[in-house]
């Protein structure tokens, strides 16, 4: 009997073992398959980072070029550099996808692996567990009796704390691979995320580069690469401009003077977006890359947005301008409260007509911005919503104020 129930204790450790060999081959593989993804992990991070200094290299050659004289030729050399360097960035988010793409694919191995782990440990625990709970069935005194001498008694009483102790340890083990697995499947839960945000990052900056281009074709176009047209030229942006921040500015203090406190409606809800921006913003508040920044600081945000897509006011407010100007700069103005005004351009189509009020979410007009529609005026280069805001008649950064 004695002789058995030894055969038995201590076999146990070997259906451990044996228990735990194929997982052993099965991990070496998955580790030699790890060890490869990572090399090219490794191999694409080195990509993305030469890729950013020749991007780094392109964007301070823009800058000094910002700084030089205002000329046909200076200006064609930005637009250039410009399209190289988002040539450059479409590059480098591609392979940030791949990269990424490469750490799901890692997270999702090791995450197999510490499944097997675990099994495997569980597979241990189990026996260790019916170890004990069979050799607890006999108290110490059938124990004692079973065994031939003291010694027999003792070294079976020391092999069953060992057992315990075994127990805990790939307890604590079982513990370990859980927590590690956990923090695997955040890590893998993040890179997904992030792999989204470079699948927009990449449209985003598709659209950047047919913006760039399309503002050199317009410019060779317009100039027909002709210094002295490109000074026609820009005299005539400048004064149309100038032209529209005069109107915007003296008829909202016009308007101010007339209406009655209290009559355009609070804001104390916050403002709007006029459109959805989650197709991205393509140029920012006095964005230094703006295509016509040696016009005019670019005063407002563009939101990207689809050909006759609805815009809404941004706030309760009073129409001052519908401007309708044909193929030329079509905009709407809003007075609102609080010395706030907004400004909509590039609409293809007026939905509301001066001197009436509207509410906050009513459409007030469809959006444009392709060149050669209707009210996309001369300065754009596609599709998208010219979006202003103004405190006491000076823009201010929408970005301060939308949600």
């Amino acid at each position: 009997m004695l002789g058995l129930l030894l055969n038995f204790v201590i076999g146990l450790p070997l259906l451990a073992e044996e228990s735990i060999a194929p997982a052993a081959t099965a991990t070496t593989t998955a580790s030699t398959s790890l060890l490869e993804m990572q090399d090219k992990i490794a191999q694409k991070k080195k990509e993305i980072d030469d890729l950013k200094n020749q991007s780094k290299v392109y964007e301070e050659t823009i800058k000094i070029k910002q700084t030089e004289a205002v000329n046909l030729k200076n200006q064609i050399a930005i637009l250039d550099n410009r399209i190289a360097k988002v040539q450059i960035d479409i590059k480098t988010t591609k392979i940030e996808i791949e990269e990424t793409a490469l750490q799901i694919e890692s997270a999702e191995s090791t995450i197999e692996t510490q499944g097997e782990k675990i099994k495997t440990q569980k597979e241990v625990l189990a026996n260790l567990i019916r170890s004990i709970y069979r050799n607890d069935a006999k108290n110490k005194l059938e124990v004692f009796i079973l065994n031939d001498s003291f010694s027999q008694f003792f070294n079976q009483i020391n092999y069953l704390e060992d057992v315990g102790k075994e127990l805990q340890k790939n307890l604590n083990q079982v513990q370990v691979l859980k927590e590690q697995l956990e923090t695997q499947k955040k890590e893998m839960d993040q890179n997904k995320a992030e792999l989204e945000t470079f699948k927009q990052e990449l449209e985003n900056r598709k659209f950047a580069l047919n913006e760039q281009i399309d503002a050199k074709s317009n410019l060779l176009a317009e100039t027909k690469n002709s210094e002295q047209k490109f000074k026609k030229l820009l005299t005539q942006l400048k004064q149309e401009q100038e032209a529209v921040n005069t109107d915007i500015t003296d008829l909202e203090k016009a308007v101010r003077e007339k209406l009655e406190p209290g009559k355009i409606g609070s804001i104390d809800a916050g403002l709007l977006w006029p459109v959805n921006p989650s197709r991205g913003l393509t140029a920012l508040f006095h964005d230094p890359d703006y295509p016509f920044n040696y016009i005019f600081p670019h005063p407002a945000v563009d939101i990207r947005a689809s050909q006759s897509t609805p815009v809404r006011a941004t706030a309760n407010g009073y129409v001052a301008r519908a401007k309708n100007a044909g193929y030329g700069y079509n905009y709407i103005m809003l007075v609102h409260d609080k010395g706030l005004s907004s400004v909509y351009g590039h609409v293809s189509k007026l939905l509301v007509a001066e001197d009436t009020y509207v509410k906050q979410g009513d459409i007030i007009a469809l959006s444009g911005g392709l060149p050669g529609t209707r009210g996309a005026g001369r300065l754009t280069t596609g599709a998208h919503l010219h979006f202003e805001l103004r405190l006491n008649g000076v823009a201010v950064n929408p970005l301060d104020y939308l949600p």
